[in-house]
């Protein structure tokens, strides 16, 4: 289950995202907004985040008007991994080397299709293990107040 979230500014572009995800058979979970009146991001982001990091879904993709603002929400809730992107080997590399659980970009950055090609690479590529293993446990770590030397 995929976890949505966006602001006023992307509200379009979810309902695309939405429309892909429901083609290639993934269920969702929209924590809203669900108007285009002005709202406060963190709200809908937050919601988005605890529920990745509770496991309620999997994963979840944040979009806002440049992707900054909901990432940056979404990575103050312990357990998240939360990547801008706003080009496809970004989104591939940081699901291979950093296992990201969330997937956050701007609807005033990209246009719907870059979106979608970035959210198919995101939600396809594993996360390779391995030496990346290491790297991803580091960043939990900080979470908890262990800093790598």
């Amino acid at each position: 289950m995929i976890a949505l979230a966006c602001d006023h500014a992307a509200l379009d572009m979810k309902k695309d995202i939405i429309e892909m995800l429901n083609e290639m058979g993934l269920e969702y979970k929209d924590f809203g907004t669900y108007e285009q009146s002005s709202c406060d991001y963190p709200i809908y982001g937050a919601r988005a985040a605890r529920a990745v990091a509770s496991g309620e879904c999997d994963r979840g993709i944040v979009i806002c008007g440049t992707g900054i603002g909901m990432s940056l929400v979404a990575n103050k809730v312990p357990g998240i991994r939360c990547v801008v992107c706003s080009e496809p080997y970004s989104a591939q590399l940081s699901r291979m080397h950093n296992d990201s659980n969330m997937l956050a970009f701007g609807a005033r950055v990209i246009g719907s299709g870059t979106a979608r090609m970035i959210t198919k690479i995101w939600l396809e590529t594993p996360f390779e293990g391995g030496r990346h293993q290491r790297r991803v446990d580091m960043i939990t770590g900080v979470e908890g107040g262990i800093y790598p030397e």
